[in-house]
């Protein structure tokens, strides 16, 4: 079957959403409406194979996944979740590719909207794993300001002077300050830019609160952030490094 006969045959199958296109190696490019966490559509592409049809995302869900590491590999426990979405929905992890199998050329429509949906579910385990690591470090914070003996609170609300409300990550109080601490933390350097912006946003809609000054905590453990991020908030808060709590123990303490 050649490639136009094979994007007609698949074309009846989806929705006009799906478009079907030619594809290196006398396959075709399935151009889907399901999109990666940062927006990029997710492409299926389909080959003749044997006695029926291969049907596989050549690797680009797993690349991406791995660009959003600061150490560019999946950890065991990402690997496990992965395997598990692939068994939920019948896929198959061949060399870091997902992969599916088609006998006729007429299931290839379901067969490619369930390997679209496995790779949406891979590429959204970095929210899960993002939010993992955030709360890890931010139980490692709690710890160390307990044994500080400075008194906190998590989770703090505040209101802007634009009206929206702010979720504060520390409130600390000590004998000579209170602060209000931002947590930034990520294991994406795709991430850390917008994460950055969002805390100079509430930075600067809380800088009205005189009696309190504003800290920002950099979980600088891995290496994601540049130096244009510690730049982007400097104006607006203290800028803090959790790989030195010394430095940060003394902005609190600060009278």
């Amino acid at each position: 079957m050649d490639q136009n006969d094979l994007c007609g045959s698949i074309q009846e199958g989806l929705p006009a959403l799906f478009e079907c296109s030619s594809a290196p190696e006398d396959g075709v490019r399935v151009r889907t409406p399901l999109m990666y966490p940062d927006g990029g559509l997710v492409d299926i592409f389909v080959q003749e194979s044997g006695d029926g049809f291969s049907l596989t995302d050549f690797g680009e869900t797993l690349g991406w996944l791995r660009m959003q590491s600061a150490n560019l590999r999946h950890s065991p426990k990402q690997g496990r979740m992965i395997e598990d979405v692939c068994q939920t929905l019948g896929v198959e992890l061949d060399r870091e590719q997902l992969v599916l199998r088609s006998k006729d050329v007429a299931d290839a429509g379901e067969s490619i909207l369930r390997l679209a949906q496995a790779a949406v579910r891979v590429s959204d385990l970095w929210f899960t794993l993002r939010a993992q690591r955030t709360e890890a470090v931010a139980e490692e914070v709690s710890d160390w300001l307990g044994e500080k003996g400075i008194p906190y609170d998590r989770a703090v609300r505040q209101t802007g002077r634009s009206g929206q409300d702010w979720t504060i990550d520390y409130k600390t109080c000590t004998e000579s300050q209170t602060s209000l601490v931002f947590l930034l933390s990520t294991g994406s350097r795709a991430a850390a830019r917008r994460i950055a912006e969002h805390v100079l946003a509430g930075c600067v809609d809380l800088s009205h609160l005189q009696e309190s000054q504003i800290v920002s905590l950099f979980d600088d453990t891995e290496d994601t952030w540049q130096q244009k991020d510690f730049k982007l908030v400097e104006p607006y808060s203290k800028v803090a490094y959790w790989s030195r709590p010394d430095h940060f123990e003394r902005i609190l303490q600060a009278a």
